[in-house]
């Protein structure tokens, strides 16, 4: 059995460059370069049909380390509660109130570029603050 290489995490959504370049603000990812052939994703969309323009968009760790994130346009909407969900992990090694006052000052930074807060846990020593983002996906700064 060969060990798995490479994972990629693929977000259902309305609109996938929106959400992919919220996604880059809020984890330092750069958008992956256009589809072989086009010098620009602009030049990759007018090439399609125009029900297919825009479908999807993908970007990347810079540094090749985290998986590349996909988004893929769907007709429906979110729902419910995602059944697998990111952490973005600004708290490491951190305990109590220097923990939060990392994950509090991240959340901050996220505010303006559309996330919402939802609820902070803390138990004085471990914290998370759930978070949705600009289409409402759950996400934890823990």
């Amino acid at each position: 059995m060969s060990p798995i290489r490479q994972v990629q995490v693929t977000f259902d959504c309305a609109a996938p460059e929106r959400l992919a370049r919220f996604w880059c603000e809020v984890l330092g990812y750069a958008v992956s370069p256009p589809p072989a052939g086009f010098a620009t994703w602009d030049d990759f969309d007018r090439s399609r049909p125009a029900e297919e323009q825009g479908s999807w968009f993908a970007c990347g760790d810079p540094s090749g380390v985290g998986p590349r994130l996909f988004f893929q346009r769907v007709p429906e909407g979110k729902v419910v509660k995602n059944r697998v969900h990111l952490d973005v992990r600004v708290g490491t090694g951190l305990v109590g109130e220097k923990r939060l006052a990392a994950l509090e000052a991240e959340c901050a930074r996220l505010l303006p570029l559309g996330a919402v807060r939802e609820r902070l846990l803390y138990d004085g020593n471990d914290a998370c603050i759930v978070m949705r983002d600009i289409e409402g996906n759950e996400f934890c700064l823990d």
